[in-house]
C-alpha cells in the first residue's frame, strides 16, 4: 500500500498519541512521464493515502511533494528492478548460545546486480510487526553478493503454527543509509563511548519554508512470500 505519514514531533516523555497534520498537500509525481498521483488524508489510518489505486512500475523514478504551510518538501527515489527470491527453507533449532530455541527460516535467491545492493527484510509474524531494534535486517553488498546463493538465515525465532509474512525490499542508497543510521541511533545507550545521538540524515529536503523536520522516503520493489510453521511432529508424520 502506499501512503505518506507526516506529524509533529513531541517531547521525549510526552505520552500523548502522535500529533498527525491532517491538512498538507501531498502528490508523487513521476519524473518521466509527469503523471501525477495525488493523496488525501485518512481519519481512520492516520495516513495518507492515493486518491486512485497505484502500482509503481520498475525503473520508473518518482518524486514526493509535500505542502505544509508555506513549507514545502521534496524527495526522489527510484524502483529499481527486484532480486530473485526461490525457496525458503524451516528448520527447528536447539537452544544454544545466544540462540533461543525455535524455528529459523532461511532465504535462497540470486542478486544479479553489481551496484545498488542494498536490501531490507521486514518481518509481520501473525500480523504483527517485527519492529525492535533487532528486527530491522539490513544487508548490502560488503561480503558480495552471493548471500542467497548460500542461504541467508534470519536471525530470528518462529513457534509452531506461526504464519510469518517476508518483505523483501531494493532500496535505493539514500533510503538504506537513513535505515542504518536509525539502527545505529535505537542501539545508541547514552555512555561514555556511545556518539552524542541525533536524527539519521534524511532524504527529503527542504524547498521552502524554513523550520526542522525528520523523515525519509522509500521507492522500492517488494519481493513477498507467507510461510506457515508446520510443527516438526507433523512433519514426520506426513
Amino acid at each position: 500500500m502506499n501512503f505518506v505519514q507526516l506529524s509533529r514531533s513531541r517531547d521525549f516523555f510526552d505520552a500523548e498519541p502522535n500529533d498527525f497534520i491532517k491538512d498538507a498537500q501531498v502528490y508523487i509525481r513521476n519524473k518521466r512521464t509527469n503523471a501525477r498521483l495525488n493523496f488525501r488524508f485518512s481519519e481512520q489510518l492516520g495516513l495518507y493515502l492515493p486518491v486512485n489505486n497505484f502500482v509503481g512500475s520498475i525503473n520508473e523514478s518518482y518524486e514526493l511533494n509535500v505542502r505544509i504551510g508555506e513549507n514545502e518538501y521534496q524527495a526522489d527515489g527510484t524502483i529499481l528492478p527486484p532480486p530473485t527470491l526461490d525457496s525458503i527453507r524451516v528448520e527447528f533449532r536447539d537452544q544454544r548460545f545466544f540462540r533461543s530455541e525455535g524455528y529459523y527460516l532461511t532465504l535462497f535467491g540470486d542478486i544479479p546486480f553489481t551496484e545498488d545492493n542494498n536490501y531490507r527484510i521486514r518481518i509481520i509474524r501473525n500480523d504483527t510487526l517485527l519492529n525492535s531494534r533487532t528486527d530491522y535486517l539490513l544487508f548490502d553488498d560488503t561480503f558480495g553478493t552471493n548471500i542467497l546463493n548460500q542461504g541467508f538465515e534470519l536471525n530470528v525465532p518462529f513457534r509452531a503454527n506461526d504464519r510469518v509474512r517476508l518483505e523483501l525490499f531494493r532500496l535505493n542508497q539514500d533510503a538504506f543509509d537513513y535505515m542504518n543510521q536509525l539502527v545505529s541511533l535505537l542501539f545508541n545507550d547514552g555512555g561514555l563511548f556511545s556518539p552524542p545521538p541525533q536524527n539519521p540524515v534524511s532524504n527529503i529536503r527542504q524547498i521552502r519554508g524554513s523550520g526542522m523536520f525528520a523523515g525519509y522516503f522509500k521507492a522500492s520493489p517488494v519481493l513477498v512470500e507467507t510461510v506457515l510453521i508446520t510443527p516438526i511432529e507433523q512433519v514426520g508424520d506426513e
